[in-house]
């Protein structure tokens, strides 16, 4: 018996990395798992079928209930097929997982036009249309059965998306606009019984690999094992977080934190225009206890030099 018996989820980007960790997990714990990845590069470029067909198969083989499909879910007609795809095959969808993504590192005075619009559509599109047509589904779903659906969303961000990362300026910015994506989708959707999540990660794939390496602690326990993230996915996505929703989390090894958004760090406020000789005086002081500069990346346990580039 699994927390997620009787449940179907799609996992975008699934092939590799996160997504087939995440994928593997939620099989593992009963769900039957819609496994998408269009087998594309790093950057982008190219399809094979062969990652997602590899994870079915690891499920199918397990005892587990999975199927592919190897469409580009940033494209309408991807997205639209993917979500029919769980829908007649499985008969509902409860648990959509977004974690498609791609990189294009460059610093910002070098980017190229392409680099920037490539990580837009397969970062913010490519989440955006499957959670439309899910969405699309669920608010039909609830208003037919004037039932509440149950149904989870789950947004692949990262920590760039907060803290910023040099020569990410594309992804950092998609990344932020994934979170934000995450709490509207709670916002318009809960009425119809769907909760979302954005989930940071810290984990090695196909990314990262060049940065954390063979990382290992001394008990031989990798912290940065992509697997060690797909708990936390798993526990969202159950009847134990059902009054949870619109939170974003950092999860990797054995660390989960729980993050807040925008807070106020300091006011100043008079019953008149402020003038421009005044804040000379006045906006120096809002930072007696604020950072002048860009916030810290936080500490990750070993010293990595930037946060995360996840997926």
């Amino acid at each position: 018996m699994g927390v997620l018996d009787g449940k179907v989820a799609i996992v975008t980007g699934a092939g590799r990395g996160l997504g087939r960790a995440h994928a593997i997990t939620l099989a593992q714990e009963g769900a039957r798992v819609v496994v998408n990845d269009l087998g594309g590069t790093i950057d982008g470029k190219g399809a094979d079928t062969a990652p997602a067909q590899q994870v079915v198969d690891e499920i199918t083989s397990a005892g587990g209930q999975a199927i592919p499909h190897y469409a580009d879910v940033s494209t309408i007609d991807g997205a639209k097929s993917l979500i029919e795809l769980a829908i007649q095959t499985y008969d509902g969808l409860d648990i959509l997982v977004n974690n498609v993504g791609i990189l294009r590192d460059r610093m910002l005075f070098s980017m190229e036009e392409d680099d920037w619009d490539a990580v837009m559509k397969v970062h913010l599109k490519g989440q955006f249309m499957p959670t439309r047509y899910a969405g699309a589904y669920w608010r039909e779903a609830a208003k037919a059965s004037g039932k509440s659906m149950g149904a989870t969303l789950i947004f692949t961000s990262s920590e760039a998306g907060i803290f910023g990362n040099v020569s990410q300026v594309n992804y950092s910015v998609a990344k932020a606009g994934i979170i934000m994506m995450s709490i509207v989708a709670a916002r318009e959707l809960a009425r119809y019984g769907v909760r979302s999540f954005a989930i940071c990660p810290r984990a090695r794939t196909r990314f990262t690999e060049s940065t954390f390496g063979q990382l290992k602690s001394a008990d031989d326990f990798d912290p940065w094992a992509p697997e060690n993230v797909s708990p936390l996915l798993v526990h969202l996505c159950s009847e134990a977080a059902a009054e949870i929703t619109a939170q974003v989390f950092v999860a990797g090894g054995g660390v989960i934190q729980l993050l807040r958004g925008w807070t106020v760090g300091a006011e100043i406020k008079q019953n008149k225009r402020w003038m421009v000789e005044e804040l000379a005086t006045a906006v120096p002081a809002m930072f007696e206890d604020n950072p002048k500069g860009p916030p810290p990346i936080p500490d990750m346990g070993v010293d990595l030099g930037a946060p995360s580039r996840n997926q």
